[in-house]
């Protein structure tokens, strides 16, 4: 009876897997002809079969997200990025103007998605796939009061956890800690390529809840002392910089961050000294300009 038994579970949940990997098929089908009608009730059959299936949270979030989205094109004086379209002079030949596209967001249904998504997350604690996509959406929509208190909590999870972190289906995440870290830093990046000051404490706040679990992480050191190097607080600059050169002697951005803030202090004595060792450390490009800094000097 009790192998009769073993036999029969197995069964359910091979069907079941393979039932919720038909609904996942059905919706991506749909979701590449942007038939939003029929995702819907995909969906909603979906949720009826097996409503806590994490795949299902995930197709929800997406769908939202989608529906949230619309493109607005607009004629600028200015470039926004490589895909803007120039229009020029028919007699100069020169730039007059740029066709720049943009996505903007509804609120509400983006809302509907996070909603989803943190259903998901509150009942797969461990899946990282989930946390991070909420991240990235909350930078796409520029939420980033909110996209910093996100990415700090899933920092605060993941020591939790012992980064054991899994991802789609539930399978467990090669070199987890590895890709963690790698995917912080570039939030911390898409804060700071905002170019707003006013987000620099933010910027901050993900290097410190960083260190607090990784003190040795350079990285996040010398994104904490840029934080203080734009804001013009040398002193603050100077022992977060240090620190990472005591970790890695080598390392060119430590290095030339240290001279940079040497030089701000007006102390062309210890500039100098670091320029030369990015000289001595560095590539042939990094090595020729900080010899024309120290020219500067």
């Amino acid at each position: 009876m009790l192998k009769t038994i073993t036999i029969t579970t197995a069964f359910v949940l091979t069907s079941f897997l393979a039932f919720s990997q038909n609904y996942e098929k059905q919706f991506n089908d749909l979701s590449a002809k942007n038939d939003t009608g029929r995702q819907a009730k995909v969906l909603a059959a979906w949720a009826t079969a097996s409503p806590k299936d994490p795949e299902l949270f995930i197709a929800y979030f997406n769908y939202y997200v989608s529906k949230s989205m619309t493109e607005v094109v607009s004629l600028d004086r200015t470039k926004k990025d490589e895909h803007s379209f120039v229009l020029t002079d028919t007699g100069t030949g020169k730039p007059v103007a740029f066709l720049n596209s943009s996505v903007k967001y509804n609120s509400e249904l983006l809302q509907k998605g996070f909603d989803y998504i943190n259903q998901g997350i509150s009942l797969h604690t461990s899946r990282l796939d989930m946390r991070f996509g909420k991240i990235y959406m909350l930078g796409k929509a520029e939420n980033y009061p909110e996209f910093t208190k996100e990415i700090v909590s899933t920092i605060d999870y993941g020591n939790k956890i012992n980064n054991a972190w899994t991802w789609k289906e539930g399978k467990p995440l090669e070199n987890p800690e590895q890709i963690f870290l790698g995917s912080l830093q570039d939030y911390v990046t898409t804060i700071y390529n905002t170019g707003d000051d006013n987000l620099l404490p933010l910027m901050r706040q993900i290097s410190e809840a960083v260190i607090k679990y990784y003190p040795d992480h350079v990285e996040s050191l010398s994104n904490i002392a840029l934080t203080y190097l734009i804001a013009g607080d040398y002193d603050k600059t100077l022992p977060y910089l240090l620190k990472a050169e005591e970790i890695a002697p080598k390392d060119i951005i430590v290095l030339n961050n240290i001279a940079e803030t040497y030089k701000r202090k007006g102390d062309k004595t210890n500039a100098k000294a670091y320029y030369e060792k990015v000289i001595k450390y560095g590539g042939k490009e990094e090595a020729q300009d900080a010899r024309q800094k120290i020219k500067g000097l």
